[in-house]
């Protein structure tokens, strides 16, 4: 699975910690999204999409294959 939560973060000129407070999880939990090391639960990536104002689809997508 691919996401952009690295590039919406940055979008909105967001720390890694400013980002893991605003949907409730930890610094470490945002960095292991971004690298692609977790897969961001249903509820998360909703919180996701609220906070970076677009769908969870624009943020998590599918790889070929998967």
């Amino acid at each position: 699975m691919k996401n952009l939560v690295y590039n919406f973060r940055k979008k909105k000129r967001l720390t890694q910690e400013d980002l893991a407070r605003l949907v409730g999880v930890t610094r470490q939990t945002i960095i292991s999204i971004e690298q692609g090391k977790y897969i961001a639960s249903l509820p998360l990536a909703l919180k996701f999409a609220k906070i970076f104002e677009t769908s969870v689809e624009e943020i998590f997508q599918l790889e070929e294959g998967e």
